[in-house]
Formats: C-alpha cells, structure tokens, sequence
C-alpha cells in the first residue's frame, strides 16, 4: 500500500520538477499569498488566543497584506531562487525580504492603527509569515532533491566519510545533500578538539577511529577535504584508508567549490601529483608580470611539456602579444587551438598569438623569427630531453640543444631582446650522459654571452639567465605516464635500479617558478629551483600500484596484482640527480627560488670549441663531437660504451685562440 502511493507521490513532484522555470514562479508566488493569509489568521488567533474572532477585521489585514509583500519580494529577487537548491543564503534572502515587508506593515497597525485590530498583529504577522515561507523552502528542497532522487527505487548510495571537518568538509557536506549516488557517513578530523561534536547532526570522530566507523558504518570511499594538507600527512592517510580497503577521492580546489566553478561530481580518485605536490607558496605577482603584461614573448619549444604549460601561464597573464615557436606540428596546432580557446572563453582577450614552426638549430630561420618579433623577453624550452634516445642520437642532440640554444641566444642579443631565459635540468650537473652534458653546455653559452656582455645593461642589452630543475610530473616520456601504461596492461613495472632516485615538480608549478625566476635574471645567474625532497622511483611505483586500487605482488603479497621489476640502469643514467655543481647557493625574492653562480667558460675560450663541435657534427665524426663534449664539461663522466679518444688537435681546457665571436657563430653555422 505504501510503494504505490510513494510511486504516485513521486511521480507527482517529478512532473513539478519538469515543469518550465515562469509556470513554477507563478506557482511560488500563489503559494506563498496563501501563507501570507493564513499568517494574517494565526496572528489573530495568537493575539486574541482563540479561533474565532471577527472576519471582517482579519480581511482588513489581509487586504493590507498581500499588495505590500508582493511588490517587495519580487523587487528582491525571491522568486529567483531555484527552491530544491534553497540554503542558508535562501533563508536569509527571505529573512531580509520580510524585514522589508514588515516596516510598512508595523506602520500602519501599530503607529497608524485600524480599528478593531490589535496593534501587535503588525509584527507577528511577519514573524510567522518568515516562518511559514522558511519551512516551506526547506521542504521543497527535501521533497523535490531528496525524494525526487528516492533512495528506495535507486541503487544503494554509496556510504562515505569526509575526512577534514573543516570549511571545505563542510562545503562537501552541503553538496552531498543533492546526491543520491552518496550518503554521508560522518566526519573524521585530524584535530582532538573537534573529537565528538557535529556539523549539521553528522558527528566528527579522530582519525585514530577511522577503522571503527569505516567498519561499523560500512563506508566504501573516504572522501579527502582538506585542501592545504601537507604532502607528507596526506601520504599518510592515504595509506591508511587504502590499508582498510577502502577508495580515496579528493575534492577540488576550494574556492572552485564555493565559486561554483565545481561541484560534487568533480570529485575524482586521488593522482599521484597529490601525493608528491607540496605545499603551495603563494606567487609574488610583481614577479609574474614583470617580464610578461603588455610585453612580446616568444616560448620556443611551446608544444612540449614545460613550453606548453609557460604558454597557458603567460597568456592568463595578458602579454602584447605571445609567439609560440614549435618545430612539431601536430604539437603547435594542439597548444594554438588550446590557447585560442582559452582567450575566447576569457571574453577575447587582447592578446596576439603567433604560432611559428621553426627548427631553431636552422641559425637562418632563427635570425629570421628573432629580427622580425623581437620580443621583450623569450623562454628556450626547446631542447631533446630523452636520456636514451640521446644517448643514440648523439650528433642530433648536441645539434639540436646546443646550436639551437647558441643560435636563438645569438639572435636575441642581435634583436635586442630584454630577457633569455634557459630551461635547464638537474642532469646538467655532473652529467653521465649526452642530453645532460649538453644542456650543461648551453648553460655554458649562456653564461659567456652574459660575461661579455657590457656592464652596464642600460643601454638595452640582454639579460641572459637559466633555470634549472629536475623531473616534472606527468611531462612527456616521464615514469608516470609510462608506469600507467604498464599497470593497465597488468605490468610488471620496469624501473632501472630499485635506489634510483628523482626530484618531481608539478608541471604549473615548474613553469610559475621559471617565469618568477626569469623576472629576476641580472645576468648569468642559474636559478634552482626547490624540487623539494628526492623520491625513490621504487616507492613511487609503489603509490601508482596502490593508487589504481591493486596489490604489489611482492616477496610479503605473493598473491598480489602487480609487481615491479629492476631491468638495469639504461646508457647514460645516473641513480641520484643534482642541482649544483658547486657548494653554496643563496636565496632570492622567492622561497622556492635560489641562485648560484656556477664557474663559466669565456666566449673566447668557448667560441672555437663550438665551431670545432659543429664541424664534428656536420661530418658525423661522433668521436670528435664527444671529445669536444667532455673538454667543455669536464665533470661529465659519459657511460663506458659511448666514451671516444681525444680529437687530434682538440685545444687544452682554458686555451685562447682568439677566434671572434661572429667567425665562431660563422663556423657554427
């Protein structure tokens, strides 16, 4: 008997639901007239303490009544709410609408009068008038959120716990309400005060009795609401949920969630980024915008990882206009049309976009792409970064990110460009193979050319500076991406040795500390960025086993889902990475920011080993080109299988030649 009527009723408000948006204002507004009347007859009967009093009187009211709340509530907006989503906002727009309505009405009962109506009906009319329209919002919203989504005729929701009872808990509770897919279970918070009280009648439990309530309240996901959590701590409950078999989800950003910008169903299992992501530092905005707002700036290599990222952080922050130098095509069409849709979605913002494909190792293209932009400042991300595939292609990558580098950082200073700035990598320090001795040498270039540059930058010099980090997660060919294929293919998972160790950065912060870091540039400095504590790459395959719900299988869990194996150190990789090859660094502007300044090669010294390299490359002597390599970067102990004897006649370290500047770049060419 009663399914059928809760069908019934239910069909019932679905069709309200369904209803256009005018047809439901007129039926609030008809509704809430009839509260307006029946408030009018429950004050009489209050005032008078009886029902039955004289009708003529109470229609006087009435007639008073109706055309001074009307008028107001629309003046108001209170119809514009929608009611199945009423709050706390909602009552109160309600609360300040009645003040309104009661200042007229009090007026005229209780300084004015009306014969026969007691002068306190002015007040209590709109007190239980408030009340009746308050609990009819609230039960619209139960009816029409709550039942529409009957729990009875769905599936089973899903029983969570909300770990954080702070504002973001909170928040996430208020959104749960309109979910039939969860039912909150309760909250759990790290702080013992709390321990025992309630937010709206759900009571807040320690973490230490996260195992009880998960098994006594049958909970199936944790849901993590605590956005400033520390890595560490996070880490921490995240293996404890995990250990009790049960999911994790974590909540989006919370002001998204309060902006409206996100809601409940962003909610998504937790990533390994925030797991290794640190804690956030605030930027320092005079940094951001100082070499970007109003300004042209050219990012080289914009469809990879970094210059992509470097692309989407400069266009939020409005240059004159950005060019995008790319020599991938599918990668440049990807980041244009991206960005362009971004610009469109920000109301068209006035920023130029100029996409160039462009090989910067061409020194003729570059000259051409510099003299005709010349922007103010430019990021060189453009680089060959694959440790193997370096490894194999050793003339394609010193030709690539050395003479690329060498060739746009030429062309800058020719084109009068503000700002260079160098996207490094921690292999550049003490490098074991050919990518990491490279990018040392186009620090190297870097540092000459600001060397021998005047003084006095007054005049308009340029500023060439380099930033220098280690992995970031998620980029191209990382482990993170390539362990996530394996786990889907039921692994194992490789990993080269099981001490081996790295630094991982997110990729927006990486790319929102290079352009911090570039503000800063005087001249010849390398900025280092903070990566934070170094990750066993063993342990973090670990977390990405446990992240997609499995079991390692392992010695301990022989029936375990995936296991990792150590397949050997691949050519030219190192089990630990550096950031500095001296001892001493110091800090700047930026928490996250420090400087060292690393001993340099003069450009006169430099110039003819670059030529001579260049002549190696062209004729592909790799023999020659290597010995060059390890001449100019006397720390790079290369692997055993790629290491040549000395070029005949290859300059000792430190020897001057007098080759000139411009007959080096000739030569290089």
């Amino acid at each position: 008997m009663l399914q059928p009527l809760r069908i019934l009723t239910l069909n019932v408000l679905q069709r309200i639901v369904r209803l256009d948006r005018r047809t439901k204002q007129i039926i609030a507004v008809l509704s809430d007239i009839i509260f307006c009347l029946a408030a009018v007859f429950f004050a009489f009967s209050l005032r008078v303490g009886a029902l039955s009093f004289p009708l003529d009187r109470m229609l006087t009211v009435m007639m008073i009544a109706v055309p001074l709340y009307l008028p107001l509530f629309l003046v108001t907006g209170v119809y514009h709410s929608i009611f199945r989503f009423s709050g706390s906002r909602t009552i109160g727009q309600l609360a300040r609408a009645c003040g309104l309505f009661a200042l007229p009405l009090a007026s005229i009962l209780l300084l004015r009068g009306v014969d026969g109506v007691p002068r306190t009906i002015g007040l209590l009319q709109p007190m239980i008038f408030f009340g009746l329209i308050a609990t009819s919002r609230i039960a619209i919203r139960h009816l029409l959120g709550d039942f529409v989504h009957d729990r009875v005729l769905h599936a089973p929701p899903e029983r969570v716990l909300i770990y954080g009872a702070g504002a973001a808990g909170q928040q996430l509770a208020l959104s749960l309400r309109h979910e039939p897919r969860f039912q909150l279970a309760g909250f759990v918070d790290d702080d013992r005060v709390l321990a025992g009280s309630k937010i709206d009648g759900m009571r807040i439990v320690h973490a230490t009795q996260l195992a009880a309530l998960v098994e006594r309240e049958g909970v199936s996901t944790v849901l993590l609401a605590m956005p400033r959590l520390g890595r560490g701590r996070r880490q921490e409950i995240f293996q404890a949920v995990r250990a009790l078999g049960v999911q994790v989800q974590i909540l989006p950003r919370m002001q998204e969630l309060m902006d409206g910008r996100a809601s409940i169903n962003d909610l998504r299992e937790i990533r390994i980024e925030d797991l290794l992501s640190r804690d956030s530092v605030p930027p320092n905005h005079l940094l951001l915008s100082r070499t970007v707002m109003g300004k042209v700036v050219m990012v080289s290599g914009a469809g990879g990882s970094i210059g992509s990222e470097l692309c989407r952080q400069i266009v939020a922050l409005r240059p004159r206009k950005l060019v995008l130098v790319e020599m991938t095509e599918l990668a440049l069409f990807q980041i244009e049309g991206e960005l362009r849709g971004a610009l469109v979605a920000a109301g068209g913002q006035p920023v130029e976009l100029v996409a160039e494909m462009a090989n910067l190792a061409d020194r003729t293209v570059t000259i051409r792409l510099l003299d005709q932009h010349r922007p103010d400042t430019m990021f060189h991300a453009a680089a060959y970064k694959h440790v193997p595939l370096v490894e194999a292609n050793v003339l394609a990558g010193l030709r690539n990110n050395v003479f690329g580098t060498l060739n746009a950082a030429l062309a800058a200073r020719e084109a009068g460009v503000a700002r260079f700035i160098l996207v490094s990598t921690d292999k550049a320090v003490r490098p074991t193979n050919v990518m990491g001795a490279s990018k040392r040498i186009c620090e190297l270039v870097l540092q000459a050319l600001a060397a021998s540059a005047p003084k006095s930058l007054s005049g308009g010099g340029t500023r060439f500076g380099m930033v220098r980090f280690g992995n970031v997660l998620g980029s191209s060919g990382s482990v993170v991406p390539h362990f996530q294929r394996q786990i889907a293919q039921g692994g194992p998972i490789t990993i080269t040795h099981r001490e081996m160790t790295r630094f991982f950065m997110t990729i927006p912060e990486a790319a929102q500390l290079v352009i911090q870091a570039g503000a800063m540039v005087e001249g010849g400095e390398v900025y280092l960025l903070d990566m934070g504590a170094p990750v066993k790459i063993f342990d973090l395959a670990r977390m990405m086993i446990e992240l997609s719900g499995l079991r390692l299988r392992d010695a301990d869990c022989p029936d375990g889902d995936i296991e990792i194996a150590e397949i050997g150190l691949r050519p030219g990789e190192k089990l630990y990475e550096e950031l500095l090859i001296g001892s001493e660094s110091e800090p700047t502007q930026h928490p996250r920011i420090f400087k060292a300044r690393e001993a340099g090669i003069s450009w006169v010294d430099l110039a003819p080993v670059l030529a001579r390299m260049a002549r190696s490359i062209e004729d592909g002597n790799v023999d020659g080109a290597l010995a060059d390599v390890r001449l100019l970067v006397p720390e790079y102990v290369p692997d055993k299988r790629l290491v040549a004897a000395p070029a005949a006649g290859v300059a000792p370290s430190g020897a001057r030649t007098g080759l000139a500047p411009a007959a080096a770049q000739r030569k290089a060419s």
